[in-house]
């Protein structure tokens, strides 16, 4: 008889629900626990196999008759901003990044209700409590961080932190080879910044700096006008059934 080791993963799928990106279609997942000792050996295999984190889950699409959900992660080595994005770092350079313990707080949780509830009321996280929103900051087995952005203050240059209220925050993944961008939200008041596009590359520069090859921001779904940003980042790797291919 043939046995697993204890801590091998199991998977399983989810049953059929209506897809949050293409209308029209149901979605399904595979999924499976990121718990015990090699939860971050475990993340990092399947992060490079096209799998996102949600606290102990990993999962990806399995759906039937579909493959729009396309993993993508940005070559940080050879990634050079855009004019316009040239334009979003000067316009956020009174920001400063500071990357913390995944610990929670009712200042980010204010600003996370803040922003689903101007941008994101009838979405899937919509009736997210404290509780809820500090299970998906905290419960990680792997090596998670929190990035707060605050404006810059006058001891900034020498502690690294801003001052001020908390204007957004991305949770990531530390991994062998990249960051992961789990999620991220900012105050939805100060759209003139475009901070979701400064954020990633905040994220990019971040990743050279630790002397990690990738950013990975999850999936980029062709026809989806809520994923079409991921595709400004290039160069580009995207996850094919023959494996990672570069996209310019």
């Amino acid at each position: 008889m043939t046995t697993q080791p204890r801590d091998a993963p199991q998977f399983y799928l989810t049953a059929p629900s209506a897809c949050p990106y293409l209308p029209g279609r149901e979605e399904r997942k595979v999924f499976t626990h990121l718990v015990g000792r090699r939860a971050g050996e475990l993340n990092d295999a399947l992060t490079q196999g096209g799998f996102r984190r949600s606290q102990t889950i990993a999962y990806r699409p399995a759906c039937d008759g579909c493959r729009a959900c396309i993993s993508v992660r940005v070559l940080v080595d050879e990634f050079r901003p855009s004019r316009n994005m040239r334009r979003v770092i000067e316009r956020n350079a009174d920001l400063a990044g500071e990357m913390r313990s995944n610990l929670p707080t009712t200042e980010q949780y204010s600003l996370f209700r803040h922003y689903l509830d101007l941008r994101h009321l009838d979405g899937g996280m919509a009736d997210m409590t404290v509780l809820d929103y500090a299970m998906m900051v905290e419960d990680s087995h792997v090596e998670t961080k929190l990035v707060e952005y605050r404006r810059r203050g006058p001891d900034t240059g020498l502690t690294g932190r801003g001052t001020g209220p908390l204007l957004a925050a991305a949770l990531t993944d530390v991994l062998s080879d990249g960051l992961s961008m789990v999620y991220s939200f900012y105050d939805p008041e100060e759209e003139d910044r475009s901070i979701g596009t400064y954020l990633i590359l905040d994220h990019i520069a971040r990743a050279r700096a630790m002397g990690l090859p990738y950013v990975y921001l999850g999936y980029w779904v062709e026809g989806s006008r809520k994923m079409a940003y991921k595709a400004r980042f290039s160069p580009q790797e995207r996850l094919l059934p023959e494996g990672w291919r570069r996209e310019e």
